[in-house]
């Protein structure tokens, strides 16, 4: 599979009034054709702020520095806004969290779906909503050629999430951003949206980055995962590995969290992560999950380890967990 995102040493500061805010430290990740790379983590760890990042989205105080951020073998880091409009939906593509939100409720479906194309493939308008109809049938919408005179508010929120990800697929990106794309959404249509999601990618061999907190998902539909913790990767792997032996103590906490068939009890207490989230401002010492962590020892609170590989596909940031792994 050829690769089609490189990222090493991606950071996002945002200057606030009590200091500088780091919301992403030092994040690294590829992503090849055809794969799933999954970022997880709570609410607030950076997930969607790395994916802002990526396509050049972030607000316009956050300050973005990256060691390596190439994309089909372009760099990114430098870019200038042109190039990067030029790339945005078009080579990449973001599926973004909220539908209804997302979608502007002053335009019909089929305004906002052939906005896109009609800029990037410079097509005839006739062309364009022949490409949006195709596509809409593609993600299982029904008489789609009258939904494109419809406004979002006519619609449920399934099929507001089909239309994100049919516009996110309009000009036949490499690389598609989903964050948080089943939120809100019932148990029966997440669980269409993720197969839905499944075949477009192996059917248009697309890398897909899935952010979520929700490890079920995860499970479901992901190659690999990053897992996030305060702006940080804690431990990458593939989500076999992973899920089979959780190295990190975040991690471990994580899935403690989750219900599993036949191994938890019903009515039995479910685990947790005692604590909050540190807040990233300032200067940063040491582990920021010590604080939290059942194993933490005195040297954590001066050490923040770099993640470290210890073995194929699998890196770990945590002193304890490296030297039990060493």
């Amino acid at each position: 599979m050829g690769l089609i995102l490189e990222v090493e040493g991606l950071h996002v500061d945002l200057p606030l009034p009590a200091g500088r805010l780091q919301a992403v430290r030092n994040v690294g990740f590829e992503v090849s054709q055809g794969e799933t790379l999954s970022l997880v983590g709570e609410s607030g760890c950076g997930k969607s702020l790395t994916a802002l990042a990526l396509m050049d989205l972030l607000p316009p105080r956050a300050i973005r520095r990256a060691g390596k951020l190439v994309f089909e073998g372009r760099e990114l880091s430098g870019a200038a806004e042109d190039a990067m409009a030029q790339l945005r939906g078009d080579r990449m593509a973001m599926i973004f969290q909220e539908p209804m939100t997302s979608l502007n409720p002053c335009y019909t479906i089929g305004n906002q779906l052939v906005e896109a194309y009609l800029q990037h493939r410079r097509a005839s308008e006739r062309e364009a909503r022949e490409r949006a109809v195709f596509l809409l049938e593609t993600v299982g919408i029904t008489a789609a050629g009258s939904r494109l005179k419809q406004f979002p508010h006519q619609l449920s929120g399934g099929l507001r999430q089909r239309i994100m990800i049919a516009m996110g697929l309009m000009c036949g990106p490499s690389l598609i951003i989903a964050d948080e794309p089943t939120t809100a959404l019932d148990v029966t249509i997440q669980a269409q949206i993720l197969a839905l999601l499944a075949d477009l990618q192996r059917e248009f061999r697309m890398g897909l980055i899935l952010i979520t907190h929700d490890l079920g998902v995860v499970a479901r539909v992901a190659h690999r995962l990053c897992v996030m913790y305060c702006g940080q990767v804690v431990e990458t792997g593939t989500t076999k590995e992973v899920f089979a032996r959780p190295l990190h103590p975040y991690t471990q906490g994580l899935l403690r969290c989750i219900p599993v068939p036949g191994r938890v009890e019903p009515g039995s207490e479910l685990g947790s992560i005692p604590g909050l989230v540190p807040t990233p401002i300032g200067v940063l010492k040491g582990c920021t999950f010590r604080n939290r962590c059942p194993k933490g020892r005195p040297e954590c609170a001066v050490e923040n380890p770099h993640l470290r590989e210890i073995g194929p596909n699998r890196a770990l940031r945590c002193l304890d967990a490296l030297a039990a792994a060493a």
